[in-house]
């Protein structure tokens, strides 16, 4: 099966992520595939592709149910907003949090400070009276634990749970409403339990840390609609809390205008031509501490000061980026700065001294600066990228009229045509070219050369100074291993040269990219070589005059006038015996014919051929011919550029 039949069964996968297909369908293209019985690479490379496709479609599932969450947290807020009946909130939170936990009851209770124990107060999806009506003392059940204890408790099993004190009231009415499984939060109102917020099922069933955390949150918000209804009905405590809020209010503007004021200074150094360790140093000036500035991957960009060892601080910047807020990991402070919901930066700080709100408004702002700031800095480097391979695009494609022109082009990028170069030609695979040409960028910007991608190949030139010894050969075999490890899949690198001029440039290009298609036809995928490293094929290349299409007919045009009349495969078929030795049985394997087959191929063989064309000089002659007729097919584009011969 080619790549062409393997990206199809790929493309499945993405077709059942778009119709968000039940997990058990990823199966389907593996099984398929191996029922069409595609080889072992294929199979593989499909697993691979089905455990991709299975991690992304994990991935939207959790985002959308985290979408949910958020919605539901900020319609609660809206409760809270624009609700003023209190029973109306905590109905509308009780039945949310059924919804979002998929549970079969929900039910909250409350303190009863005179009584000392705790009431129902609202329930959803409860069929049972005595339940809907029933009392905890503190301490008993799960629900008098949690109000007692100040602490989340779960149960899949409550009835059989020898954990919680049971009484015949709470038992009886658990059973009549038939639940199972428990999970109860607390409403938290400052340093005081005020009740507690339960999911029930009536099955028994795990709850999960982020169902604990979901429930909680809404709890929380329950806690402050019950402290509203509070607040209203005590007007003193009432004016007391809004002259709080006044004040916090005009500690809050003064930390925005700080944090203002800062945002100025950063955006100034960053206007006057600063990078990114000029920014660097003037936060870690302003909020006093160390600082470690952190691209996406982790690598330090920049630091002030010792802001403690790197796994640390790398660490503590991928808590930042996971939870996708500023967050405080021992002494340190971490935050990440980017765009279009992409991280490019994260800004770790070690304080000496305590932070306050504002202090935390400027590490934000600073890592949104230096975000943009390295955007920008991208965003040249593509500009000058693209300049690049549109010169060396311009010495392959044409002729060069005016070369004190193009040498000037060259010169501003710091590159002197004049110098001895190497040409080089990367053949991967299509759908990698963007990361293809993003390599071959930097490799040009790294070794003082430049870079294009034209005709479905990378194209480099590279200063000759960077070759040891001047092999051209060499420098592409390291550049075949350098780019496997970057793309992940073999770039088969064809070499040519010295160069001596920009005048020179296309033809070498064209020997680069005859070489790169004679490894690929030579069955050397992935691998680097210049015309010389080929033998009798590299001189083949390496001169214009050679009548290749000549010798292949003198030596194989009966058989292809043959095969080309008759729609027959006599070529492929003396292929296939001369690959395995002459053997007609073994022939026939490769072939997956009757060796009966074979034998009369061979016979018809013999009656285009000549009967002696077994010898060893004329069948040293037919390999040979065999050989050329694939490196001409390639060299005329017939074998597909991304690597399958």
């Amino acid at each position: 099966m080619d790549e062409t039949g393997t990206a199809a069964w790929a493309t499945t996968y993405l077709d059942l992520l778009a119709r968000e297909a039940p997990a058990v369908e990823f199966d389907r293209p593996a099984l398929e595939a191996r029922t069409a019985g595609a080889p072992p690479e294929v199979l593989d490379e499909l697993e691979r592709a089905r455990s991709v496709a299975l991690g992304v479609r994990a991935l939207l599932e959790r985002r959308r149910r985290r979408e949910a969450e958020l919605s539901a947290l900020v319609e609660t807020i809206s409760d809270l907003a624009t609700l003023h009946d209190l029973d109306a909130v905590l109905e509308a939170i009780v039945r949310r949090a059924r919804k979002l936990l998929g549970t079969d009851v929900t039910y909250m209770t409350l303190r009863d400070e005179e009584r000392g124990d705790t009431y129902m107060r609202v329930t959803d999806g409860s069929v049972s009276a005595r339940f809907q009506h029933l009392r905890l003392p503190m301490g008993a059940g799960l629900g008098g634990l949690v109000a007692q204890t100040a602490t989340p408790y779960v149960t899949s099993t409550y009835p059989g749970d020898a954990r919680f004190r049971h009484t015949n009231d709470i038992d009886s009415a658990v059973a009549e409403e038939g639940i199972v499984a428990i999970l109860g939060v607390p409403l938290r109102l400052g340093g005081r339990i005020v009740g507690v917020l339960f999911a029930a099922n009536r099955s028994a069933r795990p709850f999960s840390r982020e169902e604990v955390t979901l429930l909680g949150s809404l709890a929380a918000h329950a806690a402050v609609a019950i402290d509203n209804a509070r607040l209203l009905a005590e007007t003193r405590a009432a004016l007391a809390e809004l002259s709080t809020a006044n004040r916090l209010i005009r500690e809050h503007s003064a930390s925005v205008e700080r944090a203002a004021e800062a945002h100025d200074r950063m955006a100034g150094l960053v206007l006057h031509g600063g990078d990114v360790s000029d920014l660097a140093a003037s936060v870690a000036e302003l909020l006093s501490g160390a600082l470690c500035v952190l691209d996406s991957d982790g690598r330090c960009l920049a630091s002030v000061g010792e802001a403690g060892p790197p796994a640390v601080l790398a660490d503590a910047a991928a808590s930042a980026r996971a939870l996708g807020r500023t967050v405080q990991r021992g002494e340190l402070w971490a935050t990440v700065g980017g765009a279009g919901g992409e991280a490019l930066c994260a800004l770790v700080l070690r304080p000496s001294r305590e932070l306050a709100e504002a202090d935390l408004r400027i590490l934000e702002r600073a890592a949104v600066v230096t975000a943009l700031l390295l955007l920008s800095r991208s965003s040249l480097a593509e500009a000058e990228s693209r300049v690049r391979g549109e010169l060396l695009d311009d010495l392959v494609s044409r002729p060069v009229e005016d070369l004190e022109m193009v040498r000037e082009r060259a010169r501003r990028f710091g590159v002197d045509l004049d110098e001895v170069h190497a040409v080089l030609v990367l053949r991967g695979p299509a759908e990698l070219r963007q990361r293809i040409t993003a390599w071959a960028a930097g490799q040009a910007a790294h070794r003082g050369g430049l870079a294009a991608y034209r005709d479905g190949v990378g194209v480099l030139l590279v200063p000759g100074s960077v070759v040891p010894g001047w092999q051209p050969g060499e420098l592409a075999r390291q550049l075949a291993r350098e780019v496997r490890g970057v793309v992940g899949v073999p770039v088969t690198v064809g070499a040519a040269g010295p160069v001596h001029g920009p005048g020179e440039v296309a033809d070498a290009y064209r020997e680069a990219e005859r070489c790169a298609a004679a490894l690929v036809a030579l069955g050397r995928v992935g691998d680097g070589a210049s015309g010389a490293d080929l033998g009798f094929v590299g001189l083949l290349l390496g001169s214009g005059d050679r009548d290749i299409e000549g010798y292949v007919r003198a030596a194989l045009g009966p058989v292809l006038d043959y095969d080309a009349r008759h729609g027959t495969v006599l070529r492929q078929t003396l292929e296939a015996y001369f690959g395995v030795g002459a053997s007609p049985a073994r022939a026939a394997e490769v072939l997956h014919v009757h060796v009966n087959t074979v034998t009369q191929r061979l016979g018809r063989l013999a009656n285009l051929l000549g009967a002696d064309w077994q010898r060893p000089e004329r069948a040293l002659d037919l390999q040979l011919a065999l050989r050329l007729y694939r490196l001409h097919v390639v060299d005329r584009g017939a074998v597909d550029r991304g690597g399958v011969g």
